[in-house]
């Protein structure tokens, strides 16, 4: 069977290979040849119909950190990350990357997305999406639970998702929120990426450089997570507690 490599570089070589060793006839080469690069094609436009449709979705909204950033910022930034940090070219699990906010946040519907872009799709994007009908404590303590049962490609999604939102975070938390709710949200951020450790070594490692650094409160820098897991554990939970408290 050929494997054809990812690389445009070493597929030609394999190919050329491939093309010597079974004596191909130039019909039969460029059947394979257009076969290969058809597919990526379709790949390509999987995904650049998924970022059209989130595009759409989440036109009229903005992210929290006070500069009015254009939501859709975040689910392509989500893609890129699985993309360049995790090396996953996987066009389901990018899709299901850019469409992994549409439910949750906007008036889009599963039977929506399974629709447009399929089952595989449909199920990651499920899997990733909060019950908005449940309590916000109780939301943020069923992503801790649920994360280690999750799929390995909306384990993906949940990394890169984490990711984003926390690098976002520590450099330009909303005005709106404490010192506290931010180190508080951090150690919930760590509460849940506890539990899908060993999904994708690159995403984990980005993740723990964030969680080993500072952040800026009023001119003044401190560790953004305590030392120990216990601390981060007992300041999770009392954001969690606060959540009840709070409407945005």
């Amino acid at each position: 069977v050929l494997s054809l490599p990812s690389s445009r570089k070493r597929f030609h070589s394999a190919l050329f290979e491939f093309y010597r060793k079974h004596q191909l006839t130039h019909s039969l080469s460029m059947l394979i040849f257009r076969a290969f690069y058809g597919n990526q094609r379709q790949r390509m436009d999987q995904v650049l119909k998924a970022a059209s449709f989130a595009a759409e979705k989440h036109k009229r909204q903005v992210r929290k950190d006070g500069k009015r950033t254009p939501y859709i910022n975040h689910p392509i930034g989500v893609a890129h990350f699985i993309s360049s940090l995790g090396g996953i070219t996987d066009p389901i699990v990018l899709q299901a990357a850019l469409l992994h906010d549409t439910v949750e946040d906007t008036d889009t519907t599963l039977e929506e997305i399974n629709r447009e872009f399929g089952e595989k799709v449909a199920k990651i994007v499920e899997e990733v999406t909060d019950d908005k009908n449940q309590q916000k404590a109780t939301r943020k303590r069923t992503q801790i639970s649920h994360a280690a049962h999750a799929s390995y490609e909306a384990k993906l999604v949940k990394l890169a998702d984490k990711l984003y939102n926390l690098k976002d975070l520590q450099q330009c938390p909303p005005p709106s929120w404490s010192p506290d709710r931010v180190r508080g949200y951090f150690a919930w951020g760590w509460a849940v990426v506890r539990g899908i450790r060993g999904t994708n070594e690159n995403l984990e490692k980005a993740l723990d450089e964030v969680f080993k650094g500072q952040i800026e409160f009023e001119g003044l820098k401190q560790n953004i997570l305590p030392e120990t897991p216990e601390e981060i554990l007992i300041l999770c939970e009392s954001y969690i507690e606060d959540m009840e408290k709070l409407n945005d």
